[in-house]
């Protein structure tokens, strides 16, 4: 089974690779978050079991939170394993076409999509889970 660190790990390793600074634990919560909602929508399936949450930087897998929270707002340098192995193709191209899309964009400029979106918004006065279903409703509106 994928887990949350699995996909953690293969955003940490793009930064690292493609902007050689690596990214920051920030930026890393919202990949997560895109990358759960749109397998959600596509496949009708969790990417990943671990819940996501409303914080107020936005939604937040707590667990990966609090493994990197270290790095403050640094780039997360390392890389535990190399996850690419553990995905299927159709996840790989997920992936990669999560990166392409909000990879190129600043933490604070996925935070502030994020805050423009249903998932967060329902969320955000009890900084609330969010779950599958609802990420999976919203994302099915932003798929053709």
């Amino acid at each position: 089974m994928i887990t949350d660190q699995d996909v953690a790990n293969f955003f940490i390793m793009k930064g690292i690779d493609d902007d050689e600074s690596g990214i920051s634990n920030l930026k890393l919560q919202k990949l997560l978050y895109y990358a759960k909602g749109f397998h959600q929508a596509i496949f009708e399936e969790a990417l990943f079991p671990e819940n996501l949450w409303a914080w107020t930087y936005g939604p937040v897998v707590p667990e990966m939170y609090q493994a990197y929270k270290q790095y403050g707002k640094d780039p997360i340098t390392q890389v535990e394993y190399d996850p690419t192995h553990r995905f299927d193709e159709e996840q790989l191209e997920l992936l990669n076409e999560v990166w392409s899309t909000f990879g190129q964009f600043s933490a604070w400029k996925l935070r502030d999509m994020t805050h423009n979106e249903k998932p967060w918004l329902d969320h955000e006065e009890d900084a609330s889970m969010i779950n599958d279903e609802e990420l999976q409703d919203y994302f099915k509106t932003r798929i053709k």
